[in-house]
């Protein structure tokens, strides 16, 4: 009988080039988010380049003798996803890679033990119980690595305080503290070599963001936009995401909008809800499935709430411009909205994906589940009142951004909702601030509630990008560079090519891998017999 091994250096390093910054950023963050997940209140750094050594004590739950001897196994965690940053039990194994040995004390209630971890070989990393040094006081963890590189910047103080205030930076703004109350009750406080980091708001002129879930009045995720006289630094341009106060992605790609201006442009919104969405190396969320949709609900939100601002900071581009192209694709527009209603039916994603209501709300339906159990409630998401001064509002219905719409601070909304005994329908009004009533997700060719699906189109030109077009949100960005366009447009075809770039665009988030040809297939099937009924938009 065979035994499998494992190249434990080559499986840490490949885990090391899977996290999007250096080996020493991505040990510092992983370290603080096991503390936080712990409940940590408080977090001391001790930075000894003397003696080449890192220390990281926290005051959290501390972890008994049997899950610090299961802490040393790769990919053994006991959190479960969602209920923190943290959970498949990785990323903290980064610490041997960079360490001659790594201390860990750990303390909870009359469970007081310590470890000595190091990897001694390509295939072994041996560990060991030492007495504890006494690092912790009380409750908690803590963890010293004796670094291999005595110019290591875990060694220098302004590093360890530059990635705290940048991976972490909800913890260090009071804006936040509301919305992050129910995970951290009284707040995380940061130490560096004896030094309390300082907490303040950011700077610049700021404009506050919401987005709100379900029924609830209070906001799911809250943030802010700020704008600056002079350019900013690289690194600090464009919105931030982050979940449990832990920054995920920044810019304005993953957004999907484009500001006029964005050097001198920077936010930040925390959704704690999108725990649970989080990919392994903590550097994106999950796009497919459940938990991509409930991503994709709140990256709906989160531009829509940063749409208005942004239009009123100038952002719209040209107005005139887009508006004469808009009307060219209307017809073509409308008619791709009748073939997704149908599509919808077979790939209920596609819903969550291009679904508008009225007062800039938009509804995610994650409720009822097949087999009739509860799962979470839908989603509305809009954006609160900007506190801008009146002239400086966009004017119009609609302000153009990057090719997503900003919607109306305030704008009434009505929507059908069903109560959850008797089904009986009834209409409530509420603003694009309020959450609208509960719906189910389409399941199949059940019964749906009505609602309303449109897209967008929009031309851009991208010479290099082999892509037909891309989608933004609700709207398909069709590349009018690509040769294919160009044959198209020459053969008088374009309304085939737009069809297919809309189908090729929208498949990869509406319906999963081992299903994209079928939905390519079904859409162009479906707008084919869209052709077939010339009266069709007459008598509609």
């Amino acid at each position: 009988m065979g035994e499998t091994r494992v190249d434990l250096q080559h499986l840490l390093e490949d885990i090391r080039d899977a996290y999007p910054g250096a080996l020493e950023e991505s040990i510092v963050t992983e370290i603080v988010a096991n503390s936080l997940d712990s409940g940590a209140a408080a977090l001391h750094f001790r930075a000894d380049p003397s003696l080449a050594t890192l220390t990281v004590v926290d005051d959290g739950s501390g972890m008994s003798r049997r899950e610090l001897a299961r802490y040393h196994d790769i990919a053994a965690s006991t959190k479960s996803r969602g209920e923190g940053i943290g959970f498949a039990g990785v990323g903290i194994k980064l610490g041997i890679l960079a360490s001659e040995d790594v201390l860990t004390e750990t303390r909870r209630g009359k469970s007081h033990v310590a470890t000595l971890w190091r990897l001694a070989s390509r295939h072994k990393a041996p560990w060991r119980w030492v007495p504890p040094s006494g690092l912790v006081d009380g409750h908690g963890t803590a963890v010293r690595l004796r670094v291999r590189n005595p110019l290591s910047p875990l060694l220098d103080a302004g590093f360890l305080e530059s990635v705290l205030r940048r991976h972490f930076a909800p913890l260090f703004d009071p804006g936040f503290d509301e919305v992050l109350a129910a995970h951290y009750p009284i707040g995380v406080g940061f130490l560096v070599n004896d030094v309390a980091l300082e907490r303040r708001a950011a700077a610049g002129e700021r404009v506050p963001l919401a987005v709100r879930l379900g029924r609830r009045r209070k906001p799911s995720a809250v943030g802010y936009l700020a704008r600056f006289p002079e350019a900013l630094p690289e690194d600090d341009r464009g919105l931030a995401v982050s979940t449990l106060g832990k920054v995920i992605k920044r810019g304005w790609d993953w957004l999907g909008l484009a500001p006029s201006d964005p050097a001198r442009i920077r936010g930040l919104i925390e959704v704690p809800d999108l725990a649970e969405s989080l990919t392994l190396n903590k550097a994106d969320f999950i796009r497919t499935g459940p938990r991509g949709a409930l991503y994709l609900a709140y990256r709906k939100g989160m531009q829509e709430a940063a749409a208005g601002p942004l239009a009123a900071w100038g952002a719209g581009g040209d107005v005139r411009g887009e508006e004469a192209r808009r009307r060219k694709v209307r017809p073509l527009e409308r008619d791709l909205t009748d073939i997704l209603v149908g599509v919808a039916d077979d790939f209920p994603l596609v819903a969550s994906l291009i679904e508008r209501r009225a007062g800039g709300q938009k509804r995610l339906s994650l409720g009822t589940a097949p087999g009739g159990g509860t799962v979470p409630p839908g989603i509305a998401a809009g954006h609160v009142a900007a506190a801008l001064p009146e002239a400086d509002a966009p004017e119009g219905p609609e302000a153009a951004s990057g090719g997503a719409r900003a919607t109306p601070s305030t704008a009434t909304a009505d929507t059908e909702s069903a109560d959850d005994g008797g089904g009986e329908r009834r209409r409530e009004g509420g603003t694009s601030g309020q959450a609208s009533s509960d719906v189910t997700w389409p399941a199949g060719r059940g019964r749906r509630r009505p609602s309303r699906v449109g897209l967008s189109l929009q031309f851009e030109s991208r010479p290099d990008d082999p892509n037909l077009g891309r989608l933004v949100e609700s709207t398909v960005r069709v590349n009018d560079a690509h040769p294919a366009y160009l044959r198209a447009a020459a053969s008088r075809a374009e309304g085939y090519h737009l069809a297919l770039t809309v189908a090729l665009s929208l498949a990869p988030l509406a319906a999963e891998p081992a299903q994209t040809q079928a939905f390519v297939t079904t859409f162009l099937s479906r707008w084919g017999e869209a052709i077939g009924g010339p009266g069709r938009r007459r008598r509609r």
